[in-house]
């Protein structure tokens, strides 16, 4: 079963690989791919996104799925051609949406996700439906939650680090228990300290990844077992850079404003729903107080303050009181000895 993954040229020779393409018919491309594969870090996202819900059990009759900035990717088609309900959703037009739009990747209807050669009509319109959805504003509770939740290399888009993981933390209040969300992202190859932290395209360090999990789990949901392996076939190695696609190199890993990147499937699962307790510590946590609720917790912290030096000053006093003690006993077993001695010697000089 396919684990949260780095991605490596091997993956483009193995069968879930092949099945996939040629299931959502990508055209083979790459001078030094072998014939119907396609060395495209883009196609592998679509398939490997595919391939982690098919392996779950989540691309089954029934099931329902929900897939931010879906562009015109193939994967609400091809879900929907297998049973899924699917609601595909993509930001509003408008400036920020402009960029996307010029490069065609930007869905804002039903038709722009339509593959004809994937699904019938009549399939289609009954299993998919299309919502403008900004992930960095999801207005949560939404009136319902789904099966599963992907998206393909977008949440490094939003802005910042940070923006990318609250949308992963806050999108899983629409998975329902035992569900998945399978995101792509980008993922720094070359440094665990310096990368692109703000801007259009931010890029995730292994240690980001790692921070990722650790917060997932204090809401009852876990990354699957991460694999940062970069790979050492040459086309891993020899990375693209711009102008992308146009100077006949492997798209497996390019360079990104001085950065090696590739990208990364971040494969999570929604546990049991945590406790009152743990729901209102977190709520706690991750808003903003308002001025006098924060006064009040200062003050608290103040006080608690106060009581653990008292408590401090306490033990050290209770410990000078010992070590008089101890001195104290030392001072009497000393004398005791000394007596003792004395006296043996008086009665070894009498004999």
């Amino acid at each position: 079963m396919l684990m949260s993954t780095v991605c490596r040229y091997d993956d483009f020779l193995t069968d879930w690989y092949t099945e996939w393409a040629s299931r959502l018919h990508l055209s083979p491309e790459g001078k030094n791919a072998p014939s119907g594969h396609i060395v495209h870090r883009k196609a592998w996202e679509w398939c490997v996104i595919a391939q982690a819900l098919m392996e779950r059990g989540m691309l089954e009759p029934g099931r329902t799925g929900c897939g931010f900035a879906v562009g015109t990717e193939p994967l609400a088609s091809a879900f929907a051609a297998r049973g899924v309900q699917v609601l595909a959703t993509d930001q509003a037009g408008g400036e920020n949406a402009e960029n996307w739009i010029k490069s065609g990747q930007h869905a804002a209807s039903l038709e722009s996700l339509y593959r004809p050669d994937l699904i019938s009509r009549s399939d289609f319109d009954s299993r998919v439906r299309f919502s403008p959805v900004d992930m960095r504003k999801l207005e949560l509770p939404w009136e319902e939650q789904f099966d599963f939740i992907w998206s393909s290399c977008s949440i490094e888009h939003l802005g910042t680090l940070e923006a990318g993981w609250r949308f992963v933390l806050d999108s899983m209040d629409l998975v329902k228990v035992g569900g998945f969300a399978i995101h792509t992202t980008e993922y720094n190859v070359t440094s665990n300290c310096a990368t692109i932290e703000t801007g259009d395209d931010v890029i995730y360090r292994e240690r980001d990844v790692e921070e990722l999990d650790r917060r997932l789990r204090s809401i009852a949901c876990g990354l699957a077992r991460c694999d940062f392996y970069a790979g050492d076939h040459p086309n891993d190695l020899d990375y693209d850079h711009w102008v992308f696609f146009k100077n006949r190199r492997p798209h497996v890993k390019l360079l990104i404003h001085g950065h090696v990147a590739t990208s990364m499937v971040l494969i999570i699962q929604k546990g049991s729903r945590p406790g009152v307790e743990v729901e209102s510590l977190l709520a706690e946590t991750h808003s903003v107080p308002p001025a006098d609720a924060a006064n009040g917790r200062f003050d608290s912290v103040e006080q608690h303050i106060a009581q653990l030096r008292s408590e401090v000053a306490e033990q050290s006093a209770r410990s000078a009181r010992i070590q008089a003690r101890i001195e104290e006993i030392e001072k009497s077993f000393a004398w005791r000895v000394a007596t003792f001695l004395r006296l043996a010697g008086r009665g070894d000089g009498g004999t």
